[in-house]
Formats: C-alpha cells, structure tokens, sequence
C-alpha cells in the first residue's frame, strides 16, 4: 500500500532526512511524550524496558505482550503528532505474529518498530549472555515484518546484538543481510568506539542507530561525536525515566523522614506548567462554553 504523504513513516523518515543525526527521545507515557515535543524533539521511542519497568513494574525479560504494548502506542499517539519508533523486541512470535505485529502497530499510529535477532525470551542489550539466532532465521523475521506493511513508509529497522556475541565484521556482515531482505534501518547495539561506529557505517548503506543508554557498553558519545562517525539516528531510551525515577524515591523519603514537602517545592513542576502542557483552560473554556444540561 502507498503511504499518504503525512503518514507517520512518512514523517519519521523526513526527520531523519532534516536532523542529522535525528535525536530520538524515550517516552515511557502519553504525559512525557507532551514534554519530549515541548522540548522540541522531533521524534520519540517507546522502549519496551520502559514500557515493562515503567507500566507493569518487570524486568526487560521480553515479559509483556503486544496487546500492552499497543496500548501504550494508542495513549501516546493521541496526544502528539510526533512520529513514534517502536521496540517491538522479537516480534512476539513466528511469521503471522511478526506481520500481525507490524499490522497492528501500524494502525495504532505508530511509525515504525525494530526487530532484534536474539532468541525468543531475549535479554537487554547491554547485558552478557546473550544468545543469537541465525542469520536466515532473523532474514524470515524481516520479510515477514516487510509482507506486514499497510504502509510502504512504514519503518522496519532491524536490530542486531551480534557484535558482543560474534563481533564488529560480523554483526556488520549480518546488517547487510539484514538490509538485502527489506530492512530500513539498522539499529547497532552495544558498539564500543567511534570507530566501530564508522566501519559500521560505511558497510551498511542504510541509516544506522546508536543507542546511547546510560550505564551500559556504550560510551555516552555526543552527538557531534556521532555525526562524524556516519551515524544518522542518536537514541536516548530512557534517560527521562531513570532521571525521573531517581527524583520519585528522593522524593518519597523526604516526605518519609520530614513528614512535609515544602522543602521539595523548588524542585517540582508547577500546576499551571502542568495546566499549559495539558491545555487545560482551552478545555475547561470549552465546557463551560457548552456545559452538558442534566437530565431530571
């Protein structure tokens, strides 16, 4: 099918075109994807760590569903018009899973997702023990998410964990299959060194991802750094959420041991910045301005 030209695919793609390198942002709910596009981001992520360690308090084990993660898409779309890349870790299942996965995040408004070539029960990137599937076995994985497309601009990225398994030439020598059988876009986990950014980017003709997670194996390159080393697309899964994180337990012990909050007010967003992210007034105006008549 032909993409419309504002289809969210569409849109990502362009902004990947206009920023380069694109940051992208995580999100872990529709709330801060309203302060990723406040901040002026041009495009935003659902992690599925943040959607497992943020929404069902797991850990990033593969252990929630696509109809969650769907959900969380649905609730995120509604509020922004960014364009959203989803991680849809193995794809939830065999061929028909995969493509029903892309079907589905497609229509819940989402502009594309990235399929990695661990085992099914896989492991967060930057962990050991890791385990690979073949190459011709993630090669299906990918014409399946390709036959899945509803929308041509829709973005299939494909990402691979082999360079801490298998190392640089042949997580590189696997990206290129990986593109050969329809994948967009490569996201390369767990690179070491500016270097192995720029091998991997000459070997690979498509836009290639960095994901530049905190306390893992990837040094926190900036963006400069990454620009010069080929790389196209910056992520930042979930800097917001650890920060966040940090400052709710700070928080929940202050209020524990002083029994107050007034030492943590300069620290807190404000009602009326809330009010203004939500458009609260503009709605309310509208209530009052057509107020429902009850019925007797």
């Amino acid at each position: 099918m032909v993409a419309e030209n504002n289809s969210p695919g569409t849109v990502l793609r362009a902004a990947i075109t206009a920023e380069c390198p694109l940051q992208l942002v995580g999100v872990i709910n529709a709330y801060t994807a309203l302060l990723a596009e406040q901040a002026g981001f041009r495009a935003i992520y659902l992690s599925g760590a943040g959607v497992a360690n943020a929404a069902f308090g797991l850990p990033d084990l593969g252990l929630t569903t696509l109809t969650e993660v769907v959900n969380e898409v649905c609730r995120i779309v509604a509020v922004t018009d960014l364009p959203l890349l989803v991680d849809a870790d193995t794809g939830w299942g065999d061929r028909l899973m995969i493509a029903h996965t892309v079907r589905s995040l497609a229509r819940a408004g989402a502009a594309g997702l990235h399929l990695e070539d661990q085992v099914f029960g896989k492991r967060c990137g930057h962990r050991p023990g890791k385990v690979l599937i073949s190459i011709d076995e993630m090669v299906t994985r990918i014409a399946a998410a390709v036959n899945g497309r509803i929308d041509d601009q829709f973005v299939i990225m494909a990402r691979t964990d082999a360079y801490s398994v298998e190392g640089l030439e042949a997580a590189a020598d696997r990206a290129q299959r990986y593109v050969a059988a329809g994948a967009d876009m490569i996201f390369a986990e767990a690179l070491q060194s500016l270097n192995e950014y720029q091998y991997f980017t000459q070997a690979v003709k498509v836009p290639v991802l960095a994901n530049i997670t905190e306390f893992g194996r990837t040094p926190l390159f900036t963006v400069k750094e990454l620009q010069g080393a080929g790389v196209k697309i910056v992520l930042y899964p979930l800097t917001a959420f650890r920060v966040m994180a940090a400052a709710a337990l700070k928080t929940y012990q202050i209020l524990r041991q002083e029994g107050t909050q007034k030492r943590l007010i300069a620290s807190m967003q404000t009602r009326e910045e809330l009010y203004e992210i939500l458009g609260y007034y503009d709605d309310e105006r509208q209530r009052d301005a057509f107020p429902l008549k009850e019925k007797i």
